[in-house]
């Protein structure tokens, strides 16, 4: 698998409801892509592929009811001898994908069934979630039991009475 550069969670209107980036892009440059990456992502047919190139991005997303998770993976042309090889097979999109559909059922078993609000009201355990399964741009954990562990435990610490923390 070759290294996340973002991921965005974006409704139908085309706004985006989190983004998490996994290298360093300044904020003008994050605006401009993000909404290039949105309309072009948007504008799709159901019809058409999953899978886009821009701007030296191999684009990867799908849409769940309302929103749109969309994963870009940086894929820059590296060069060995006089040959450019062509990295964009480095990206496995079907890969990307199944990572996309993992993270859509890990939220649906907390949240129920996760929505643009699940993700509006309780942003901080979204970015939790995602953080646990991405690290610095790579996968590291698509078990939801894992996943969910940590969460679980600091939802009921800080519904005790009594906790760690002594309210």
């Amino acid at each position: 698998m070759s290294k996340i550069s973002f991921i965005l969670m974006v409704n139908k209107q085309g706004q985006t409801r989190l983004s998490s980036y996994y290298e360093w892009i300044s904020i003008a440059e994050k605006v401009a892509l993000e909404s290039e990456i949105i309309r072009k992502c948007l504008s799709r047919s159901e019809l058409q592929c999953s899978f886009l190139e821009y701007r030296g991005f191999k684009v990867i997303y799908r849409r769940y009811a309302s929103l749109f998770f969309i994963v870009g993976c940086n894929v820059q042309a590296s060069k060995g001898g006089d040959a450019v090889r062509d990295s964009t097979d480095d990206v496995n999109e079907l890969g990307m994908l199944e990572f996309i559909h993992i993270l859509v059922e890990t939220m649906d078993k907390w949240a129920g069934s996760i929505c643009e609000l699940d993700i509006m009201y309780q942003l901080e355990q979204v970015h939790y979630i995602v953080d646990e399964m991405v690290m610095n741009g790579f996968i590291v954990d698509t078990n939801k039991l894992n996943v969910l562990r940590p969460l679980d435990l600091m939802d009921r610490e800080t519904k005790k009475e009594e906790s760690i923390f002594g309210r």
